[in-house]
């Protein structure tokens, strides 16, 4: 689910954000490499940038003739979040729908429970429609599931990801409310 990585990048530092003193030009390549960072979202080899957590290195900046910018390139270790196919994740319902559940876990909005990979679970419609087996067990808004992935796929567009679950397999379903 979480992955450590340590990643190349470049870093363009303005000619004003320039200064001799190495303290105020290594926080310049921080802050820069960190919008950066935020602004790029998710890869499909990686997953989802979560964080920075040191920066490893700062190579030799090189001055970009037309704009007077300052191109560092620099190795950072961070964190990200990635789902795999057959993984158990726990999700939070938002969206009730009478074919299915769409879930969020994490930075994913997108985690998809079809009805027919809901064994004994039954649509009840309504002004807040549910899903609920005999032991009145419910799926709803808000209600955190445990399910397996089955399925991923990178949307590049988007720059995020899409999973299909399931709750076939031992241990799944609703968490109860403790």
């Amino acid at each position: 689910m979480f992955l450590k990585v340590q990643l190349p990048w470049n870093v363009m530092i303005p000619a004003e954000n320039m200064d001799a003193k190495g303290l105020i030009l290594k926080r310049a390549i921080l802050v820069e490499l960190l919008d950066a960072f935020a602004s790029k979202k998710a890869t499909k080899e990686l997953g989802y940038y979560v964080a920075v957590t040191t920066l490893d290195k700062i190579g030799e900046g090189k001055i970009r003739e037309h704009t007077g910018e300052v191109l560092f390139p620099v190795m950072f270790s961070g964190m990200t979040f990635k789902i795999f196919k057959g993984e158990i994740i726990h999700g939070v319902v938002h969206k009730v729908l009478k074919h299915g559940v769409f879930m969020r876990c994490g930075p994913i909005e997108n985690v998809y429970l079809s009805y027919m990979k809901m064994p004994d679970y039954k649509y009840v419609p309504g002004e807040n429609p549910i899903f609920m087996n005999e032991k009145t067990s419910r799926i709803q808004v808000e209600t955190t599931v445990r399910v397996v992935v089955i399925g991923i796929k990178w949307m590049e567009a988007e720059r995020e990801f899409q999973a299909l679950a399931s709750l076939e397999g031992d241990y799944l379903g609703p968490l109860s409310e403790e």
